[in-house]
């Protein structure tokens, strides 16, 4: 149970980042990769922060404030210096690790020993759940700072989703929505869309520094190496909510994204408890993508001529 627990509070967490790469991938038709950067970014300036005496609250803000300033510098690059967006996205990426290393200090910065906000959430469980310090769950006795963590997880993706809703549905979101799906038209109608694309990419990176953030302070530490790989997570998360939903509805897919972030943790907490080699966590994951990307088109083969005419129609 507590495996499955601390997989359902990590997949929670790395919800964040999935939405934050939507944002980039599903609405820009960006795969940017400054998410492997900024995840770290969040995850050092907050561990940074806390260390230095400052509360984890305003730590977590400034990292994605942080993050957000990332994403503005691969907007930059892409929109007005006229850089490929894949390739600004892995400029901002590489600069971004030495950057992790001054804000560090270092390549690891522990937080076993400061107050971070799971000490927060599990002081408000005790609180909550009587000053118990484990809980019969079906049999199974789980700590109180595990499912205070679970829950306060819960709590703030909802948050994060139902923002992204609202955002998405306002005047500014309904034009980056329109911008990422025809930039020619809406350029013609005299909206900058390398303006949109610098705010969405300054979202995207937010959200992610923000899940660094988090993710350093559940774990206690903060690494440099934290990010390596994290895009392509990200990527499949928002890939197999999809898959999940089977529609294209704003509130579905931002829903989708986070049960695929979810399912992702899930599928790779019983492939590790199976035996699977940690090593090979990277390939296998790859691989799980490769074939997540190559499904829809496959199946829409195999389906009868008459069941794809009446799709397409």
């Amino acid at each position: 149970m507590n495996l499955l627990i601390g997989a359902l509070t990590l997949g929670l967490i790395l919800a964040i980042l999935a939405l934050g790469v939507y944002v980039s991938f599903r609405i820009f038709n960006i795969p940017d990769i400054t998410a492997e950067g900024s995840i770290t970014l969040g995850g050092a300036v907050a561990a940074a922060l806390i260390i230095l005496g400052v509360g984890p609250v305003p730590a977590t803000l400034i990292a994605t404030l942080a993050g957000a300033v990332a994403g503005v510098g691969t907007g930059l690059m892409a929109t007005k210096f006229r850089i490929q967006p894949l390739l600004a996205g892995i400029l901002s990426m590489t600069a971004l690790y030495s950057i992790n290393l001054h804000v560090m200090g270092r390549s690891n910065l522990p937080l076993i020993n400061e107050k971070t906000l799971a000490t927060y959430a599990e002081q408000l469980g005790s609180v909550v759940f009587g000053g118990r310090t484990g809980l019969d769950i079906f049999g199974w006795t789980v700590g109180v700072r595990d499912m205070s963590m679970l829950l306060a997880s819960f709590m703030l993706v909802v948050l994060v989703g139902l923002f992204l809703y609202w955002f998405f549905r306002t005047q500014l979101g309904t034009a980056m929505r329109a911008s990422g799906d025809n930039a020619q038209m809406m350029g013609a109608l005299g909206v900058s869309v390398e303006t949109l694309t610098i705010v969405g990419l300054a979202m995207s990176n937010a959200l992610i520094a923000l899940s660094g953030a988090l993710l350093a302070q559940y774990q206690g530490f903060a690494d440099v190496q934290m990010g390596i790989g994290i895009i392509v997570l990200g990527l499949a998360s928002v890939i197999i909510g999809e898959a999940l939903v089977g529609s294209r509805s704003l509130g579905l897919l931002i829903s989708g994204a986070i049960m695929g972030a979810v399912l992702f943790r899930l599928l790779v907490a019983v492939a590790l408890r199976w035996g699977l080699n940690p090593n090979d966590l990277k390939l296998i994951t790859a691989v799980f993508v490769f074939f997540a990307l190559i499904a829809p088109a496959l199946i829409r083969k195999l389906k009868p001529p008459v069941a794809r005419i009446s799709e397409e129609g």
